[in-house]
């Protein structure tokens, strides 16, 4: 009998009537045995008692098995197998009442006769139900001395008289407790009503937010896709105005063209700059609508991580003029990566680029490495580094470090807004761990395998 109800703790037979005090008062030892708390006890043993009433009435010699499962979720369960088979039908209805005492009941019809089972959940605080303690149960219950009817009948009437007590000791709680609302505030009722009133609206409130802000929020995405749109289209229509600046300002300052003079060939190298400078800030906002947009689309294939660190060190090599800056770009540790190779080389390309801007002495390094199922590249700087507040706002379009300046070139505020974009498409994260004075290292995540 020990199958998915656990180890047996002992077992007995219903024949007379008198048996139904005895396996109540066993379901009382074997409660108390295990750990369930008091009343909890009394609703096991009066379970019991009424299933074998109702078994005693079909007939004599049902067998009854306790056990208790240690494992999982620990339980107390009773099998009450009745010899005479075919009785769960007409059972079930009589005991259903009493299946509420305990956590489950199942009539069935056995291979040997009709089989009623119960299981009653252990609490938190029972003790553990190791095999010492078993034994020590299965002992216990062997050495228990039935009592009479009139022995558990006095139990039953302590039982009663407890829960009486009990009950009034509650009840006069209550009457007190009742008595000094009404004496402090009898306008309770009048209150609760008004607070019901109030919070059906609240509720109605609530529900009318819940609309607004979906409302809200379509409109939201509404907008940004608009603000794409519009970077998108600004972006395209002032290229062209733009190059054609540049390409002017290369046709004054160029040998075929009359001579200008010294004032005159500043002012057109002012102009050209500023033209690059716009058309590198047009460039950026048109990348990062593209971005917002969703219109780039990885082009998966297998990347030659050290092709593109030899491509990235010969192309940033020439921005790298200053002696105080060391350029490293180490040897990969990962041979190659599944991804895009375009996207992962302008991350990559922004964040290098970003760090030399902003590092003054010292060295920019890229580097890379397995981490579990990922690939981590690291660009670290010792620049001026980043107060941890900020970390999230550098990512922000347009927005620069308080206080900080760039040694070489200019700054747009859309290369790391950018990057973090282009590492959300390839599958990945990009995140900064600096502290002032102490550089900065930016961490690009993409999994291994796409």
């Amino acid at each position: 009998m020990t199958g998915p109800t656990g180890e047996p703790l002992m077992s007995m037979r219903l024949r007379v009537e008198q048996d139904i005090f005895v396996v109540r008062q066993l379901g009382r030892e074997v409660a108390r045995a295990v750990g369930l708390e008091s009343q909890d006890q009394t609703r096991f043993a009066t379970a019991l008692s009424e299933v074998g009433r109702v078994l005693l009435a079909a007939g004599p010699d049902a067998e009854v098995v306790f056990s208790a499962r240690p494992y999982g979720v620990p339980t107390l369960h009773v099998t009450m197998a009745h010899p005479v088979r075919g009785e769960a039908d007409r059972l079930a209805p009589q005991l259903q009442q009493v299946g509420r005492l305990v956590d489950t009941m199942e009539v069935d019809d056995g291979s040997t006769g009709t089989v009623v089972r119960m299981a009653r959940r252990l609490p938190p605080g029972a003790s553990e139900l190791t095999p010492a303690r078993m034994d020590e149960i299965r002992s216990g219950l062997a050495g228990h001395v039935p009592g009479s009817p009139l022995d558990e009948l006095a139990v039953q009437n302590q039982q009663l008289i407890a829960a009486l007590d009990e009950v009034r000791a509650q009840r006069d709680d209550l009457a007190r407790l009742n008595a000094e609302l009404e004496e402090t505030n009898r306008g309770v009722m009048a209150l609760y009503h008004q607070l019901s009133e109030e919070l059906e609206e609240t509720n109605r409130g609530v529900v009318a937010l819940y609309a607004e802000l979906d409302e809200k929020s379509v409109q939201l995405r509404a907008a940004s896709e608009a603000k794409s749109r519009f970077l998108a289209n600004v972006s395209h229509e002032l290229r062209a105005p733009v190059t054609a600046i540049i390409g002017l300002g290369r046709l004054l300052t160029d040998s075929g063209s009359d001579d200008l003079t010294e004032e005159q060939s500043r002012q057109v190298d002012l102009i050209r700059t500023s033209a690059s400078d716009l058309l590198t800030l047009v460039n950026g906002l048109l990348d990062l609508a593209k971005a917002e947009a969703g219109r780039i689309e990885p082009n998966w294939s297998e990347v030659d991580l050290r092709a593109m660190f030899g491509q990235l060190r010969g192309t940033l090599r020439p921005l790298a003029t200053r002696p105080e800056v060391d350029f490293v770009i180490d040897e990969p540790a990962v041979p190659s990566l599944r991804s895009d190779e375009v996207l992962l080389a302008q991350v990559l390309r922004n964040l290098l680029t970003n760090a030399l801007k902003f590092t003054e002495s010292g060295s920019v390094r890229l580097s890379v490495r397995p981490i579990g199922g990922d690939v981590e590249f690291s660009v670290a700087d010792t620049g001026t580094g980043i107060p941890p507040e900020l970390h999230e706002r550098v990512f922000e379009e347009f927005y620069q470090v308080p206080g900080s300046k760039p040694v070489s070139g200019r700054g747009t505020g859309l290369g790391l807004p950018y990057a973090r974009r282009l590492a959300g498409i390839l599958g990945g994260g990009l995140r900064v761990d600096s502290e002032p004075g102490s550089g900065s290292t930016f961490t690009l995540r993409l999994p291994a395998t796409s």
